[in-house]
């Protein structure tokens, strides 16, 4: 069988074929105004029923972005029942410093960790502690569950894919349990960095990253970032739909199920949304794909 015979076999499996055994988890990111605070809330509210694995909450640079992060957990665990996991980086904050905020996570109730280096604000200067590091530092503080990052298309200040790829190692040898993929669109890209991490003996999950898109030109400034690489054929998809949030949406979940329908064939069974704080098209996408109440 072809490449494109493959391909098409693979967008024809029935949705009955996935069986219902999915996992999900969702990542949310503190709120900046009040208004995308009731948006939050209202997400949180509406995809807690789907009983993700747990939902994560991204962290700035910043005392106050990380302020909003602590007090977006601790909303989380105090009012709902879902496991929270606060994202934590490193470049900002001294050893002493990401010490006592895992030592009081712990404390509080927290034992899933989302460990990052963080971005630069200077690109020049060589940051003192890396992803790698974090892991080590958490796991003397704690037998914390933790996710990294990792970039099927390779990290965006990476010098070649195999750099980045030993760099994924270390994380997982310091103590990672898994690894969440930046977002992607090829899926040949993620199934070939699959193997490539088991090639290098790196045994946890790789737990794929899905961005339901409803905005195509935010994606692609979004892509530029992070070295994402979008499809011709996605552009297409969204041509002539500036004006057209529905369409845009219904495309947008479209394509992020037909992800999840390929990513299923081939094995994967747990799957990170970035839900941009928005629960429409997740909710969407995992109640069509038997991820229900």
């Amino acid at each position: 069988m072809n490449a494109q015979a493959l391909q098409l076999d693979r967008l024809n499996q029935s949705l009955s074929d996935i069986n219902n055994d999915l996992q999900v988890s969702f990542e949310f990111f503190p709120p900046n105004s009040e208004q995308m605070e009731t948006t939050l809330w209202n997400s949180v509210e509406r995809l807690a029923p789907l009983k993700p694995s747990f939902v994560s909450v991204t962290y700035g640079a910043g005392s106050g972005t990380r302020d909003r992060t602590h007090g977006v957990i601790k909303r989380i665990q105090k009012e709902t029942s879902l496991l929270a996991a606060p994202h934590l980086t490193c470049i900002d904050a001294s050893r002493d410093e990401l010490v006592n905020i895992a030592k009081e996570y712990w404390d509080s109730g927290v034992r899933h960790i989302v460990a990052l280096r963080g971005d630069l604000p200077n690109s020049n200067e060589k940051p003192d502690m890396y992803a790698n590091d974090l892991v080590e530092l958490l796991k003397g503080v704690a037998d914390f569950d933790i996710s990294v990052a990792a970039y099927p298309e390779t990290h965006p200040e990476a010098p070649n894919a195999q750099f980045d790829l030993v760099n994924l190692k270390r994380k997982i040898d310091a103590g990672a349990n898994r690894a969440i993929s930046q977002f992607f669109f090829d899926m040949d890209s993620y199934l070939r960095f699959r193997d490539r991490c088991v090639a290098v003996g790196i045994d946890v999950e790789i737990v794929p990253g899905i961005l339901p898109v409803s905005n195509f030109a935010t994606l692609k400034r979004f892509a530029g970032l992070t070295n994402v690489h979008v499809p011709d054929w996605m552009g297409k998809m969204y041509e002539g739909l500036d004006d057209d949030p529905t369409t845009r949406n219904m495309v947008g979940a479209n394509i992020a199920m037909e992800q999840v329908k390929i990513l299923r064939s081939e094995g994967v069974k747990n799957f990170h949304f970035y839900t941009l704080n928005r629960s429409e098209l997740t909710y969407a996408i995992c109640h069509t794909l038997g991820v229900r109440p």
